[in-house]
């Protein structure tokens, strides 16, 4: 996925150049010498020949010379105007900065700028530009296009010396890269550090200099205050200067029914009624040879001009090398399927190559980084003028194996003997890194996730073995977050349960790569593609969505199969298992249970994530990708039938909670462990279970939920349809009945869940007329489920729904005060049952709702 922003640079208020030159110059009096004055604008220019002579010259995009430690860029006037991309790289870290999150090889900003000679007032002013609009060249509007679109002066410098025929000047740039200046380089900003750079404490390392880009080393410092101490910092940074090409990349329009990153553009001509939107997908600029494109053309299998090659970073573990290897090499077929032979290649880099550099952009490379952080992440530098992947970074940090093993362990072990211990074997633990490579490595093919990839598989074809070997993966598409088969049972001999490179991403990459000699035939070829798919579920995209946000519960994170209900009911069976051995699985003599506490957390974990995926039905709406000619609806309620089998699931497993997990004999060794910055926490399983319950119920009655249920309603009665539908009140009645079925003495989790109930109703109401600061209602989602490529924030939605807007007015609160006072009925008529501990209790839920209720 693309870590990617182009920042628009406004530059300072300032005289026009020409102003400047006619400005008076200040004369300064050498009065023990002369009386003689000299104005600036009229000393002789040095000759760029002299400079050469007092430094160290280099040859390359810009000629570069260093004298001592100033730092001179030879820019000739073939590259005055011309396009650059700047790119800004961390390429080392301390450890406070490590420690946040922030690691060697992250991009951290980019931008577009231009030289501009000016010979009247002898300088080089810099600009940018945001370069996402175009216009043909003879109309008339374009014109207006060049005034409202205009570039911003961000930098400017003197000439310092020009060679002898006037074609290139020199300038000193030390200011840009040693933290004087933020117009190349802001990188406190973009890292979130904020302050300034101390440049009394910063330097320019080294300069590297290559045909088409250059590099430019630096260390900034800087410092932070960590509870009222300042601490030292000293990034090092690496700007790349890449030139652009003349003419970008043909672009490739993205549509919405294939999931691919993109770039906004706006395109003006005379003969609109109306601006352009488009939207161009991120992609390498895969071609055949000339030689080769007619072979091509009759399918034939060809070799690209220009293949994609990915360099593993030498400091990556020698018995991960050849994993990480075969993750990348495993899309061979995807772009065979595109037409595309020996397309992609990952290999180490030649130990020979003096100028092999993991932060110069001439090379994408899988950099390994020294961290504890979790993670992996797969972002791309790109042209923004037409979406072409210049160069792809990425990122892997050493503690991801954790994630990976918490998810087998958890996900697989009841099934698996492999997995089931404190470490794996390094075979085992290599076929999962294989599999995050593959995942990562098609984010910068410019694949966003396919949520949605993994309801295409039934359910129960997860439990058979002849099924998920002839898929060879647990979803038709590498991109979902489909991780492992926890829905297959011991007894069913399923082995497959890996992700795989699936259909989709065969379809998705032949979608985005396929040549095509003009753009009639590439514009027709790649709709009739789309629509040969359309109708078949593997081939189905659905956008991620936000966890606490989920409208379709087809596109979800770490689910699988196409029935959640009876996807989490097999997952529960495979969690008993976990949690009956989480202590024999764990085990090591005379060890702490720490590992087995954090074991125990990752269970309750799962289990947590086996209620969101079911409560995401309830309420819930597929959103279909739609166009005109498709005959699909964009918008369909999830099915009453489905919605009420969800409320079972919940109150079966999540309302009443789960005894075997929260309570049972493993709490007499540890509770759950959590990990944070201050070391190991652990959590008294009755307080977590208090809070988890209470956030599920506080989330089950979300006013967007209810709220989509009433819309739903409401079209079901303009449109007379006779329909079964799914109801708020159906809702309030099943969860109602089952918490408050019980008369009599309660035990101490049946007054708790009740509790809740009454609480998160209340709450909720009074929420929305701000009669109470409502605090604590997040309970942590994720717990210590690992998850991996999180990054990808411009994996975004282009469908952006509103259900929230004007909600004290909407029928939300009505249904919430009517369930308050129904309640209300039921405790008036068993307030004097039971012992006396629960007739307290209906007393104390009374008061409450009474209070709530102004009555």
């Amino acid at each position: 996925m693309k870590n990617y922003r182009l920042a628009l640079y406004l530059g300072l208020a300032m005289a026009s150049p020409m102003a400047i030159a006619q400005k008076k110059d200040t004369v300064k009096v050498n009065k023990d010498k002369t009386d003689k004055t000299e104005t600036s604008s009229s000393k002789k220019t040095k000759k760029i020949e002299d400079l050469i002579k007092k430094g160290t010259y280099k040859k390359g995009l810009f000629n570069t010379i260093q004298v001592k430690t100033d730092i001179y860029f030879e820019i000739p006037d073939s590259l005055m105007e011309r396009q650059f991309l700047v790119v800004n790289k961390l390429s080392q870290v301390p450890m406070q900065v490590n420690e946040a999150g922030l690691n060697k090889g992250m991009n951290y900003e980019n931008k577009v700028i231009s030289f501009h000679r000016d010979p009247v007032a002898k300088k080089v002013w810099v600009k940018t530009v945001v370069p996402k609009v175009s216009s043909p060249k003879n109309d008339a509007i374009t014109k207006s296009v060049k005034d409202n679109f205009s570039e911003s002066v961000i930098e400017v410098f003197d000439i310092e010396a020009q060679n002898s025929d006037s074609t290139a000047v020199a300038i000193k740039v030390n200011k840009v890269f040693d933290g004087n200046q933020k117009s190349f380089n802001d990188v406190l900003a973009n890292v979130g550090l904020g302050g300034s750079v101390k440049s009394s404490l910063s330097y320019i390392e080294g300069v590297k200099t290559f045909p088409k880009n250059l590099v430019v080393k630096s260390q900034l410092s800087t410092s932070v205050n960590e509870g009222g101490v300042d601490l030292p910092v000293t990034l090092g940074v690496t700007t790349n200067l890449v030139l652009l090409s003349k003419i970008p990349m043909k672009p490739r329009v993205a549509d919405s029914r294939v999931g691919f990153f993109s770039e906004k553009h706006w395109s003006f001509n005379d003969n609109q009624q109306k601006m352009d939107e488009k939207f161009f997908i991120t992609k390498w600029n895969l071609e055949p040879k000339d030689e080769d494109k007619e072979k091509y053309l009759r399918g034939e299998l060809v070799e690209p001009k220009k293949p994609i090659v990915y360099y593993i970073d030498p400091a990556t573990p020698k018995q991960w090398r050849e994993k990480i290897i075969a993750g990348v090499h495993d899309w061979q077929a995807a772009f065979e399927q595109a037409g595309f032979k020996n397309a992609v290649i990952a290999k180490m880099p030649d130990e020979k190559d003096e100028d092999f550099d993991i932060d110069d952009v001439r090379y994408s490379v899988i950099t390994y980084a020294a961290s504890p952080k979790s993670n992996a992440m797969g972002p791309s530098v790109v042209d923004p003028r037409s979406g072409e992947i210049i160069e792809a970074d990425i990122i892997w940090w050493h503690n991801v194996m954790t994630s990976l093993h918490d998810w087998m362990r958890i996900q697989t072990g009841p099934i698996d003997p492999k997995a089931r211990g404190n470490k794996f074997s390094d075979e085992h633990m290599g076929e999962a890194i294989r599999f995050v490579s593959s995942h990562e490595v098609g984010h910068t093919f410019g694949l966003k996730h396919n949520m949605g990839a993994s309801f295409a598989f039934p359910v129960e074809s997860l439990r058979s073995k002849e099924f998920t070997d002839k898929m060879g993966g647990t979803a038709p598409s590498i991109m979902d977050y489909a991780r492992y088969n926890y829905v297959a049972q011991p007894e069913d001999g399923v082995t497959a349960i890996t992700p795989k490179i699936g259909l989709y991403d065969k379809y998705a990459i032949d979608w985005g790569y396929r040549w095509y000699p003009d753009e009639f035939v590439e514009k027709k070829a790649l709709r009739n593609l789309i629509e040969k798919h359309e109708d078949d579920p593997l081939y189905f995209y659905g956008e991620q969505q936000s966890y606490l946000e989920t409208i379709d519960p087809r596109s979800q994170s770490e689910d699988l199969g196409d029935d959640a209900m009876k996807a989490s009911e097999y997952g529960m069976k495979n969690l008993k298992v976990v949690v009956n051995n989480l202590l024999k699985w764990t085990y090591e003599d005379g060890k702490e249970y720490t590992d087995a506490g954090k074991l125990y957390m990752g269970a309750i974990g799962q289990w947590d994530l086996y209620t969101g995926h079911v409560m995401a039905n309830v309420g819930g709406i597929y959103l279909n990708n739609t166009v005109f000619g498709n005959k699909k609806k964009a918008y369909e309620a999830v099915p009453a039938e489905i919605q009420t089998r969800a409320v079972d699931y919940l109150v079966k497993n999540a309302i009443n909670l789960p005894e075997w997990l929260f309570f049972n004999p493993i709490t007499e060794k540890t509770y759950p462990v959590k990990d944070s910055p201050m070391g190991p926490f652990e959590q008294t399983p009755y307080t977590m279970a208090r809070g988890m319950q209470y956030a599920n119920i506080y989330s089950l009655f979300m006013d967007d939920r209810l709220l989509r249920l009433l819309e739903n309603e409401l079209k079901h009665q303009m449109s007379g349809s006779k329909e079964e539908i799914y109801t708020v009140e159906k809702l309030f009645d099943q969860v109602r009945t089952a918490i408050f079925s019980k008369k009599g003495s309660l035990t101490m989790l049946e007054k708790m869940t009740q509790k809740n109930y009454v609480d998160a109703l209340i709450v909720s109401v009074n929420k929305l007329f701000e009669k109470t600061a409502v605090k604590g209602l997040k309970v942590d989602d994720h717990l210590n489920i690992p998850t991996i490529c999180n990054f990808h924030e411009d994996d975004h939605s282009l469908r952006n729904i509103n259900y929230s807007s004007m909600k004290r007015v909407s029928e939300v609160t009505t249904y919430k005060r009517a369930e308050l006072q129904k309640v209300l009925d039921l405790l008036n008529r068993t307030r004097y049952r039971g012992d006396d501990a629960s007739r307290a209790h209906y007393t104390d839920l009374i008061i409450r709702i009474q209070e709530a209720l102004n009555k």
